[in-house]
């Protein structure tokens, strides 16, 4: 994970541990000025749900994407993090134009939806099964600050999600999953964000069909192996044998 500060000329913060002490004080991972953070301010850590914000308890209120936190918070990359007047930007390592994106059936677009969780729009919940376009005249206006505007489109082609800067902004960039883009084939998951709109895909029909393994059959057995006292083999060696022993008399009789 990346952690960029738009705000500050300041180079980016790039950690791979699997925990994040940030604050004022020197022995933290990452150092704040004192100005803006309490020595042991926060602390980010990876569990089995993603990566995980925790306010510290000498720490001043937190926001991330401009809610406050007052314990915890999950984080995924795109959000943006505040402590006093410091914005940090959370951005994966991974280009996402590098991507194989996944190739969607007609039937499996009607449960795909852009799920809105931060902004004026929070909490709305798009449909994707056709195309959406965001902007001054599309089906979706983004109100951005000091007057600006930008428009997006997202669309579908040849079974992907793909979305499209149809007009750029002058001053807040599109980005997914913190990277800056313009044209994006889209995955579940994937956070877009301009200004203060944050959007997550919801796509469970964009995801593989799982594979389904069935069991082995369990091994047939010959008759012999199954036949018992009462089986037909059993019968075979019964009937051999009488005859056996009958040959048997008849040659002691005659001889």
């Amino acid at each position: 994970m990346r952690i960029e500060f738009p705000n500050a000329a300041r180079e980016d913060f790039h950690w791979t541990q699997a925990q994040l002490r940030v604050g004022s004080a020197p022995d933290n991972d990452l150092v704040l000025a004192a100005s803006q953070a309490a020595p042991q301010h926060l602390r980010i850590q990876q569990d089995r749900r993603g990566w995980v914000l925790q306010v510290l308890p000498s720490a001043d209120r937190i926001y991330v994407n401009a809610r406050p936190v007052r314990e915890r918070a999950l984080l995924r990359a795109g959000d943006v993090v505040s402590v006093g007047d410091c914005r940090m930007l959370l951005r994966t390592d991974e280009d996402p134009a590098r991507r194989t994106p996944p190739s969607v059936p007609e039937q499996g677009r009607c449960t795909v939806a852009l799920r809105a969780v931060a902004g004026p729009l929070s909490g709305r919940v798009l449909p994707l099964r056709d195309s959406l376009e965001f902007g001054p005249h599309g089906d979706c206006p983004l109100e951005l600050p000091q007057g600006d505007a930008i428009a997006l489109r997202i669309s579908w082609h040849e079974g992907r999600l793909l979305l499209e800067v149809t007009q750029p902004s002058a001053q807040h960039l599109l980005r997914v999953n913190g990277v800056a883009v313009q044209q994006l084939a889209l995955q579940p998951g994937d956070q877009l964000g301009v200004a203060m709109h944050r959007f997550v895909v919801d796509g469970p029909g964009m995801e593989p069909e799982p594979e389904i393994t069935l069991p082995e059959p369990p091994p047939r057995h010959l008759p012999e192996e199954a036949a018992g006292p009462s089986g037909e083999v059993w019968w075979l060696i019964v009937t051999a044998a009488v005859l056996a022993l009958g040959i048997a008399l008849v040659l002691l009789i005659r001889f």
